[in-house]
């Protein structure tokens, strides 16, 4: 408990300094900019590095920006902001992106850009299980979504709260899905997570890799990215698992704020995190690039081989952002 106060303090005296430094010009403020997330900590760094802009580290997760970008509309304190694809045309709707075509926008597929330039992805993830195999003692590794309804892993299973961050709500897609729903009807999903909510799941709110890591939470429905982080860098006894009824691939991307106090600083970091440079770290850290060509064959070569990918699909954005108030609203009145 200590080391969590101790830990929550410097990342808070972090913040106060990193706030202090924007309001000299010296800084970008990137809402949903976790450290301990797809390798944000090594990307701060580098812009550091690279740009001399500080960015302090943000632990919100992509509802939790997207409420605190709306609360402060009218006097907004980020410059830029990472969301979860869910979120990113309802982030333009409620007016508080302003467009930016950062260099290399170009290249982008048009299927992964908003067309005037309100976001634009940087990498993608896979959704899957994140299983720390030490912790599971004797019992083998689940295999597909179907296992973690079974007694033996009671109280084993986490997933984020669908009620607030994207990864959470992109797995109640994904069940659904590989289960025979569709982006309208999300009964499949629902009785899942029903079923699921006997067995005692572990619903945190923020990113929960280094409980993962730790062995607190079991197996945890999570990204390709952290999974392979946590095996060949972190040298942890875990792996990832592509369910095989089937899964989702899922974008991540970025926006300039609406009047953004430090606007061209927030222009600055866009521009990076589509650099050669940064694309190339984003592959490094098991993410896809949103230029393929950025991800090395060393990098490639740890992923799980192609025929398991052949399970995971690409979301559709505007059906899934289309579904995400019935993902919140019957996930919050029939499962929570």
């Amino acid at each position: 408990m200590m080391k969590r106060v101790m830990l929550g303090a410097a990342l808070g005296a972090s913040m106060l300094f990193g706030t202090a430094q924007a309001q000299a010009g010296e800084a970008a403020i990137c809402y949903n900019c976790p450290p301990q997330w797809a390798d944000w900590g090594s990307q701060l760094k580098a812009i550091q590095e690279t740009l001399n802009i500080t960015v302090p580290p943000d632990n919100k997760n992509s509802g939790q920006a997207m409420a605190a970008l709306i609360a402060e509309k009218a006097n907004p304190v980020a410059d830029v902001t990472y969301l979860g694809g869910i979120v990113a045309d309802p982030a333009k709707d409620a007016g508080v992106l302003m467009p930016y075509k950062p260099k290399g926008w170009d290249k982008i597929p048009a299927d992964l850009k908003d067309p005037d330039g309100y976001w634009f992805t940087i990498h993608s993830g896979t959704l899957g299980l994140f299983v720390n195999k030490a912790a599971l003692g004797k019992k083998p590794v689940p295999k597909s979504w179907a296992d973690l309804l079974k007694p033996e892993y009671k109280g084993m299973v986490g997933y984020l709260d669908p009620t607030s961050a994207s990864v959470g709500q992109l797995g109640v897609m994904a069940v659904n899905l590989a289960l025979g729903g569709t982006y309208d009807n999300l009964d499949p999903a629902i009785k899942y997570f029903k079923e699921l909510a006997k067995n005692d799941p572990i619903v945190p709110k923020q990113t929960s890799y280094a409980r993962v890591i730790s062995g607190e939470i079991p197996i945890l429905m999570d990204y390709d990215f952290n999974a392979y982080r946590g095996q060949y860098i972190d040298k942890a006894p875990v792996e990832f698992v592509i369910p095989k009824e089937g899964t989702l691939t899922f974008p991540y991307v970025m926006g300039l704020v609406n009047k953004a106090p430090h606007a061209e600083a927030g222009k600055k970091v866009l521009d990076f995190v589509l650099s050669d440079k940064s694309q190339a770290m984003w592959g490094n850290a098991f993410l896809r690039p949103v230029f393929a060509d950025k991800l090395s064959p060393e990098a490639k070569a740890k992923f799980l081989p192609a025929s398991e990918y052949a399970r995971a699909k690409a979301v559709d954005l505007k059906k899934l952002a289309a579904a995400q108030k019935a993902i919140v609203d019957r996930y919050g009145a029939e499962v929570h």
